[in-house]
């Protein structure tokens, strides 16, 4: 199938062409019945766009000059609602203000992680995001604690949001095909505002441990945060991945007395 937008092999472009999932993927953001400002990362070909344009407020965002271009000619009555800019440089606040926004998008798989860094930046903005990833990308942020999968974004992300994995996406729906298969997920904003924790130590706390994940939580952080920690508290003698986000939060402030 051919397509009036060259996909870019480094910008992790893989255009969908399968209209039935553009519209379960619409669909599962739509359903909310929100009106919150609606973001679309990285729209492409318009796949996704022609479903969302008529939105009370949408705009899509794409890196990719020849996207945009494409974009606005084809939707000339919408032209100001295409911006050529970069979702993970940008000041969001200058397209949003202070309003809650939802993200959206086929999201490139070279930038999947950033993007979700950038949500939890924005966390106390952003309510729902649906997007698709690299299947593996998607397991790994909706996976519970007790897996090989559950990781340093499981948890951060988990802490803020409720997380759903909704279907696997074939490697033949797309131009060029990926040589992975993905899957579209969910996120919507649970109740928590704050954690009941610093949660710059927190965040160190999550990154440390996962980050030696083979060795206990006792022999990761004490040396790496250099903490005379002596303790009897179960926590310290598990690994990162049996650990819960709730005793993240425990363990954080464990830690925190000692520092």
């Amino acid at each position: 199938m051919a397509h009036p937008v060259r996909a870019k092999k480094h910008l992790g472009q893989h255009f969908l062409n399968d209209e039935n999932i553009a519209r379960k993927i619409v669909e599962a953001m739509t359903s909310e019945n929100s009106n919150n400002v609606l973001i679309e990362v990285g729209p492409g070909t318009g796949v996704l766009t022609k479903y969302l344009i008529d939105q009370p407020s949408f705009f899509a965002l794409d890196v990719d000059t020849e996207s945009i271009k494409y974009l606005k000619e084809n939707y000339p009555k919408n032209a100001d609602q295409f911006i050529e800019n970069d979702f993970l440089k940008m000041d969001l606040t200058t397209l949003v203000g202070d309003k809650k926004f939802n993200v959206i998008g086929n999201f490139p798989y070279n930038i999947s992680s950033q993007i979700m860094f950038k949500v939890l930046e924005h966390r106390d903005q952003v309510d729902i995001i649906v997007g698709m990833f690299q299947k593996e990308v998607v397991e790994r942020l909706a996976e519970k604690p007790g897996t090989k999968t559950y990781g340093i974004l499981s948890v951060l992300l988990q802490a803020f949001y409720s997380i759903e994995y909704l279907f696997t996406v074939h490697e033949n729906v797309f131009t060029p095909a990926p040589k992975v298969k993905s899957a579209v997920i969910k996120l919507k904003r649970n109740e928590v505002k704050r954690l009941n924790c610093n949660e710059d130590l927190f965040k160190k706390v999550v990154k440390t441990t996962f980050n030696q994940r083979r060795k206990t939580i006792r022999n990761s952080i004490k040396p790496a945060l250099a903490l005379p920690i002596e303790t009897d508290s179960y926590l310290f003698d598990k690994r990162p991945e049996q650990l819960s986000v709730t005793e993240f939060v425990e363990l954080t402030n464990l830690v925190e007395r000692f520092a």
